[in-house]
């Protein structure tokens, strides 16, 4: 299941978006000490397993709180992304 957190606005569309499939996979979760904001935070769905999600405090800023590490031509993915086990992290910018 992919799991989308985030917003639309008339700039554009932010959205983090977990696939918790390849969330539950992995036993360390790196994503959460990889985010240098600390927007990841680990949870246990309704099927009894650990995934990541975004804290409710960043779902409506992620525009913002993305901007330092946001991708452009030369520079590398997201540490979230880096982190984590390949198409486990997406975004939408």
């Amino acid at each position: 299941m992919k799991a989308n957190y985030g917003y639309m606005d008339g700039s554009g569309e932010y959205f983090i978006t977990i696939d918790t499939d390849k969330c539950v996979e992995c036993a360390e979760h790196p994503c959460v000490e990889a985010c240098p904001h600390g927007m990841f935070r680990i949870i246990e769905d309704d099927w009894d397993d650990l995934v990541a999600e975004i804290r409710e405090e960043h779902r409506k800023s992620i525009k913002y709180d993305c901007a330092p590490c946001k991708p452009v031509d030369e520079r590398p993915p997201l540490p979230c992304v880096a982190a984590c086990t390949p198409g486990a992290i997406e975004h939408s910018w």
